[in-house]
């Protein structure tokens, strides 16, 4: 597979990658690079899907705070302490 890249940035970011032998060849650092999205890729389950699915029902029912709210009552709670 052949892979053309448009953008210039980052066929300069791949070439200079591979002149200072961070990689021994542009292939490897686009093989690096998809490797890292690889792991970095989020896949929820059914008991995640549930669990926002109950959040949602939460903040709709009114049973939820603010952010700013929660962190001065964190905040307080953990300072005294």
């Amino acid at each position: 597979m052949e892979v053309q890249l448009t953008r210039p940035e980052l066929a300069k970011f791949v070439e200079d990658k591979v002149k200072s032998g961070d990689f021994p060849s542009r292939e490897a650092v686009v093989e690096d690079a998809l490797a890292r999205m690889m792991d970095e890729e989020v896949t929820l389950t059914d008991d995640d899907v549930t669990a926002i699915n109950e959040a949602e029902a939460q903040i709709d029912r009114g049973e939820s705070i603010d952010f700013d709210e929660f962190a001065a009552r964190m905040r307080k709670k953990y300072a005294a302490e």
